[in-house]
């Protein structure tokens, strides 16, 4: 949401230091987090691995002022925690931050009020995270535009929250890896943002691939996090093209997550634009555009596709890490941001119908159409 080029510029001369060049390569190369490496429980013999994704999560801020939900976000993602079990790992893209204070070098001193241009900058109580926790998340993305709304102090509390919690932070050198099925899964993050510690870069498709390449030397299964695109209902339709929101370059998302895929990406997550966008399969390999809001409470627009998300369930090969099956449990935002089980399945609907408009200008459109609908039948059971 919004701009983050000018408050960017305001950070320390260190984080911008470590944005350069031989800052990002290193990262690259960096080994898991502190908090090491989650072994998810398998089967003998067990030849897949069971992922779920979801989008934007937001649970209350307490700036400018506190807007927190009732009995401290208690029931927050009580009704679609079911959607998530049973999986090997569990992602979200966390946006904003897990602090207790902090200045915002993008809001400044901001107070709301009447004629007052809004400045979105989010910090939730640290506590909050036991609600990520209980509600089974293992890896929280860290690489979008909120996760320095409050400097690099909010960075290293929200690491230092998720670190204590046992959920493994995504972005840049923080690359999450899970065990499971035998295989040795990384997750990595990257972003349209100014490339940091903790952004790897999404406008720099070459250094991408050379990211995700190295990845996959070491590592059985690649899962690649992106927070790219514009944002909004008038960005409900992806196609490769560059895309800009409020004057900001949001990348190409089909390029970017095709050339991953190429580089050895077995699975890729995109978030940011806050409504569901298109799926395919490319190469054997899923790629969701954007999951859509998950649970952003009070701050954001949940108006039309705005308030429609879904749950991505994928189970992918363990030796080949090539979708097998997928399902796509459909969420509603009920006022002011509450994520509800929606039995209708209308983000099951759009999200065919993007798919079906997106696939039909490939050249081998009924061959790309048959895959999807394939494996999407293939979730769906008996």
């Amino acid at each position: 949401m919004g701009r983050t080029t000018a408050f960017l510029r305001l950070l320390p001369a260190i984080l911008l230091f470590a944005a350069g060049p031989a800052g990002a390569q290193d990262n690259a190369a960096a080994p898991p987090p502190a908090s090491g490496e989650q072994a998810a429980p398998a089967p003998e013999g067990r030849t897949t691995i069971h992922i779920a994704a979801v989008g934007d999560i937001m649970m209350g801020t307490t700036f400018p002022e506190p807007i927190l939900p009732p009995g401290d976000g208690a029931y927050l993602l009580r009704d679609v925690a079911p959607l998530l079990a049973d999986s090997d790992l569990v992602f979200g893209n966390l946006e904003g931050t897990l602090s207790e204070e902090g200045r915002s070098p993008k809001c400044g001193d901001y107070k709301p009020g009447p004629g007052i241009r809004p400045c979105f900058a989010f910090r939730t109580p640290p506590r909050y995270v036991e609600r990520l926790r209980d509600a089974g998340f293992t890896a929280l993305n860290v690489a979008n535009n909120h996760s320095l709304d409050f400097g690099m102090e909010g960075m290293d509390n929200t690491l230092s929250v998720l670190d204590n919690a046992g959920i493994q932070a995504v972005g840049g050198n923080r690359v999450a890896v899970f065990t499971a099925a035998g295989k040795r899964v990384a997750v990595a993050g990257f972003s349209y943002s100014m490339p940091t510690l903790y952004v790897h870069p999404m406008l720099d498709i070459p250094r991408a691939r050379e990211i995700v390449a190295d990845l996959k030397k070491r590592h059985d299964l690649v899962i690649v996090s992106f927070h790219g695109g514009a944002e909004g209902k008038d960005a409900l339709r992806v196609a490769d093209r560059q895309e800009e929101y409020l004057g900001e370059d949001r990348g190409n998302p089909v390029r970017f997550a095709r050339a991953v895929v190429d580089a050895g990406a077995d699975l890729v997550l995109g978030h940011g634009p806050h409504v569901p966008r298109a799926l395919e399969i490319y190469r054997g390999k899923l790629i969701a555009y954007s999951l859509g809001n998950f649970a952003v409470y009070s701050m954001f627009n949940i108006k039309g596709p705005s308030g429609l998300g879904y749950v991505l369930r994928a189970t992918l090969s363990a030796d080949t890490g090539e979708i097998l099956s997928f399902r796509t449990p459909s969420i509603e935002l009920r006022h002011p941001g509450v994520p509800q089980v929606d039995r209708e399945g209308k983000a099951e609907g759009l999200l065919r119908k993007l798919s079906e408009e997106f696939l039909s200008g490939e050249p081998d459109a009924d061959a790309r159409r048959k895959s999807l609908a394939d494996a999407w039948r293939a979730g769906a059971g008996p």
